[in-house]
């Protein structure tokens, strides 16, 4: 068992090539968590604030883009859109597909916790002289943040677990480079790595969501 799944020379060998796909997940979790975060949150201001056809659009692109699976998005952004000369790298059609579909899920996150706030806080901000802008700024988005900072995070942990999808267009993530050095080494160790790696990475931010969602549950 050891010599096969946990054998110290490979990993050693592996190691290099495992560190490379390490920082380029990472780099593209990042990137895309913030890309959906900021198109998320645009998204569910204008569905709740935006004028009726714009509301539309964007119930429209909420309810396809968490219906479409996220490699078959990938997909399609990788192979089907060159055939309209657009061209995109394995870095950025990940990035794109994952931001899309992050920015969904973010746009419900952030609306439901808009719409939790009582209608009563923003009555208070007109009638002390606020306009909307401030009023969203100042009143409405602090108190729907700490609402939708579990789902947020949870949703995040999810981006970040999918980005091993974007081995499918030969982007040399994490999985991607093990499972190059599984094929080199004729061994699984790496992939055991690799696995471990992503543990390493996700389960403290599962710990994370499961404490942030039991202090922000509890009656201030």
């Amino acid at each position: 068992m050891l010599e096969t799944f946990f054998n110290g020379e490979v990993l050693l060998r592996a190691w290099p090539l495992l560190w490379e796909g390490l920082l380029l997940t990472l780099q593209l979790g990042a990137l895309s968590i913030v890309l959906g975060w900021l198109g998320g949150l645009a998204l569910a201001l204008l569905g709740l604030y935006g004028p009726g056809p714009l509301r539309a659009l964007v119930r429209a692109y909420v309810d396809v883009f968490r219906a479409l699976p996220v490699l078959v998005l990938l997909i399609l952004v990788y192979y089907a859109l060159p055939f309209v000369g657009l061209s995109l790298s394995a870095f950025a059609s990940a990035t794109l597909a994952l931001a899309a579909v992050s920015s969904a899920y973010t746009s419900e996150i952030v609306r439901a916790g808009i719409e939790a706030v009582p209608e009563g806080q923003s009555e208070a901000g007109r009638v002390l002289g606020l306009s909307f802008p401030q009023i969203l700024r100042l009143i409405v988005l602090p108190q729907a943040f700490r609402l939708v900072i579990p789902p947020l995070t949870g949703n995040s942990i999810n981006v970040l677990k999918d980005t091993a999808l974007a081995s499918v267009v030969a982007m040399p993530d994490l999985l991607k480079q093990a499972t190059q050095a599984q094929a080199l080494e004729a061994n699984p160790t790496p992939l055991i790595a690799a696995a471990g790696l992503y543990l390493l990475i996700l389960l403290p931010l599962v710990a994370m969501v499961r404490r942030l969602e039991r202090r922000l549950g509890r009656p201030s």
